[in-house]
């Protein structure tokens, strides 16, 4: 009597062991389903969804960083036509996309439009100096119209520069370089950025997710466009993705991210480089490929980028992007900070750069579940192009073109230690809590089960020993 109740607990526990085990293996496809649904509810941009608050609100705090590429020896270059040598000085920091988006308005085919304001307040706390600080740069007059004039008429350019007693290179202050100053010159104001503050980007066209969550936040016009038309490229023309606040939920970091900028008027990709952990949450970091600005001889499906065969020395120089096409005409070239994956003429051309990856390179940390953009770091610089020139005087001793450095930017942004908290609190400890259950009841009956089964193998074995001496010895 006494082994079979053993062996009935014995069977008892075997089954109890199979059973939560069982239901720890349901549950994994169960709480799978659980978590997508939820995730899949709450990333729709739509009034009373974290991802509308997350995209309404101004958020976290963005803020802009300028170096300028300060020039040493403006007389040297301009009268003996010696290599520019330049100094980087900054930050200046200003913060930025502090207004919430304006004109938000639902379209029926779950889309939602939407402007976003531009300003910019300066931040002297994380700043080197004021915004009054002088700058030796170079004259964003003389260059914009060198590039833009015709050789045959450069000496109309000439008697411009000369009635206004205009130079090469000249010195302003901060505020006037970035957001704009009267120039004698042009009789006009001029500035990297002017006109900036009280002007906006778009309208943005955007899909909501509603019907598809896997194109929520995804552009479908920019400016009422579902292409753009700088590059007379079906291809290089294509908005591709969102605009890096977001993507659609669920990432595969085994494929790239795309998103548009029209910071640099084209749309771009980019690669998992790593898994990090940012304040307790795992992200995965995405960055700019070396391709993304190579020479088409290296990448061919960057030959429609390339528009200026005379900076590009046909094509063949890699690094820069000219982007007058998508700014009225005005000449100004983006690459990377410090030429960063340019070829090495172009730091030829001008000493004093230094790239480095970890400080210049782009990137993006998304969280894999909602994909929310956690933090990021675009860094562009701002170049002006200028060459020799007969006629010009100041232009005499000049013996090539060159891409002249002006300006680089670090626009960046990280959640905060409470919205960190709110994330870990609402996502990321349930999911855990829910794989924790899981393992420990698919561990756990596993345990049981195989403990049980043994026992019961040798008990089973230890009854038939006990049967076999009986018989034995009767």
């Amino acid at each position: 009597m006494g082994c079979c109740n053993r062996r009935c607990g014995l069977i008892a526990g075997a089954v109890f062991g199979a059973v939560v085990a069982i239901l720890g293996g349901v549950l994994i496809p169960l709480g799978n389903s659980i978590i997508e649904g939820t995730v899949k509810k709450e990333a729709v941009i739509e009034p009373g969804t974290t991802a509308f608050d997350n995209w309404n609100a101004t958020g976290a705090m963005v803020y802009r960083q300028f170096w300028f590429l300060e020039v040493k020896n403006p007389t040297e270059i301009v009268q003996n036509g010696a290599t520019p040598v330049v100094r980087e000085k900054g930050p200046y920091t200003y913060r930025t996309r502090y207004l919430p988006k304006e004109n938000i308005t639902f379209n029926p085919n779950n889309t939602v439009s939407f402007l976003l304001p531009f300003g910019a307040i300066f931040e002297p706390s994380m700043s080197v100096g004021s915004e009054e600080d002088k700058v030796v740069s170079l004259n964003l007059a003389v260059a914009g119209a060198y590039s833009m004039v015709p050789p045959g008429l450069h000496f109309i350019l000439q008697n411009m520069i000369k009635s206004s007693n205009s130079s090469l290179f000249h010195s302003r202050t901060v505020k006037e370089l970035l957001w704009g100053y009267p120039d004698p010159m042009l009789n006009g104001n001029v500035g990297l950025f002017y006109p900036y503050n009280g002007t906006s980007d778009g309208p943005y066209n955007v899909f909501t997710g509603e019907d598809d969550i896997s194109k929520v936040g995804i552009i479908d016009r920019w400016r009422g466009e579902r292409s753009l038309s700088f590059w007379d490229d079906k291809y290089c023309d294509m908005i591709n993705g969102t605009d890096a606040s977001s993507f659609p939920p669920f990432v595969d970091k085994k494929k790239p991210l795309f998103f548009f900028s029209s910071d640099i008027c084209r749309s771009v990709s980019a690669s998992f480089s790593e898994s990090l952990n940012l304040k307790g949450i795992e992200v995965y970091r995405y960055t700019l490929l070396p391709s993304t600005l190579a020479a088409p001889v290296d990448n061919p499906d960057n030959h429609c980028y390339c528009r200026d065969k005379k900076t590009t020395k046909n094509c063949t120089v890699a690094g820069v992007l000219d982007t007058s096409s998508c700014r009225e005409g005005k000449p100004v070239y983006i690459s990377l900070p410090h030429f960063l994956y340019g070829s090495p003429s172009l730091r030829k051309d001008v000493l004093g750069l230094n790239p480095v990856e970890e400080h210049h390179m782009t990137f993006l940390d998304v969280e894999p579940t909602t994909g929310f953009t956690l933090r990021f770091a675009k860094r562009i610089q701002v170049n002006m192009m200028y060459g020799p020139s007969k006629v010009i005087t100041l232009l005499n001793k000049v013996k090539d073109y060159t891409v002249f450095p002006v300006v680089w930017l670090n626009e960046t942004a990280v959640l905060d230690d409470e919205t960190a908290d709110m994330f870990k609190e609402e996502l990321v400890s349930r999911i855990q809590l829910l794989e924790t259950v899981q393992q420990v009841l698919l561990g756990s009956g596993l345990y049981y089960f195989f403990c049980s089964y043994h026992c019961n193998i040798k008990t089973q074995s230890g009854i038939y020993k006990m049967k076999s001496k009986r018989r034995l010895f009767p």
